[in-house]
């Protein structure tokens, strides 16, 4: 490959999120998916984590993504984190199977963006919301933790080869965006980026996982990862998820240093999660998730959300306190 042929070239000249950029001072994402599904009942101790309800409850995935849009929520990102053909192909799913299922999770959170924009009521003071298709990293895939480590030994090539499939899938299935979440490291980051430009027009967010203020989980420096993103134009934003919230002011600082594309945040809730009791600690509250989430937009985060254990409560606190702050041109 001749240098520089791996940055996007495409004939894209606008994102998805530039109608929102125009009008709006934040964007905000929805909250957690896993988590608010077995919030509300669903057993999801499986290597197919929210993507097993694909299988066996769609309705419940469709119904929290209603819930977040009227929490607030500008972005419905969906339960295709864990669907790949590898995890989908140890349940007995063929490839064509596993990609409708792929296309089936588009679907429900399509379908919940049409219900809720179909209340004339809804639409006051709204943009029509986006869907981002999630795309959860190689780690995901191999069920292990292996997000909030990296260190895969896998080579940029090969990590496209596994990607490149999903991404087809993805791209066409009618989302807005992709959302590609929990990276833990830039060799997988520029993977994806690198793999873009075979899909001309699409656009994609890349998100890191991050142990601490300034490293990534695999332990680059974040800032280094980001500013190695920028000449990729077909990643309109980038930033971090899956994170505890304390170490999301540093990280957009380090972020905000080194590039101009937006930043995005969705962290943890801010609980901490006992493995060997499989249990969480804490006593989040939706309140201070919005207070946290006002210092994180000082800073320069232009899109926030919730990762972990984070419901619609926070993201309607979080809508509260932009719509009575920060200026709109709705």
């Amino acid at each position: 490959m001749r240098a520089g042929a791996e940055h996007s070239q495409t004939t894209m000249q606008t994102s998805p999120l530039d109608d929102f950029f125009a009008r709006r001072a934040l964007v905000i994402l929805d909250g957690a998916l896993a988590t608010e599904l077995e919030r509300r009942g669903a057993d999801l101790n499986d290597p197919l984590w929210s993507a097993k309800l694909l299988i066996e409850k769609p309705e419940l995935i469709r119904q929290v993504h209603l819930d977040y849009f009227v929490s607030g929520a500008d972005v419905a990102t969906t339960s295709s984190y864990q669907a790949t053909f590898e995890a989908f192909a140890k349940r007995g799913f063929d490839a064509a199977a596993s990609a409708q299922l792929m296309r089936d999770s588009v679907r429900l959170a399509v379908e919940a963006r049409d219900a809720f924009w179909a209340e004339p009521a809804n639409r006051v003071g709204r943009i029509k919301p986006l869907i981002a298709a999630s795309v959860g990293p190689y780690g995901a895939m191999l069920a292990d933790g292996s997000e909030y480590r990296g260190h895969y030994g896998l080579s940029e090539e090969q990590l496209m080869d596994f990607h490149r499939p999903r991404l087809q899938v993805l791209v066409d299935s009618g989302a807005d965006l992709l959302a590609c979440e929990t990276i833990p490291c830039l060799a997988e980051a520029r993977a994806i980026a690198r793999l873009l430009p075979e899909f001309p027009g699409a656009a994609a967010w890349i998100s890191f996982s991050c142990r601490d203020g300034l490293h990534t989980s695999e332990g680059e420096l974040l800032g280094d990862c980001v500013a190695a993103l920028e000449g990729f134009d077909q990643v309109v934003a980038v930033g971090v998820n899956c994170t505890a919230p304390e170490h999301i002011a540093s990280l957009v600082d380090q972020m905000h240093a080194r590039t101009r594309k937006p930043i995005l945040v969705y962290p943890n809730s801010g609980e901490h999660y006992d493995a060997a009791h499989k249990q969480w600690h804490g006593n989040p509250s939706a309140s201070h998730f919005a207070e946290q989430a006002r210092g994180w937009h000082a800073r320069g985060a232009r899109l926030i959300g919730g990762c972990c254990r984070t419901t619609p409560d926070d993201i309607a606190a979080v809508q509260h306190w932009a719509d009575t702050a920060l200026p709109t041109t709705l």
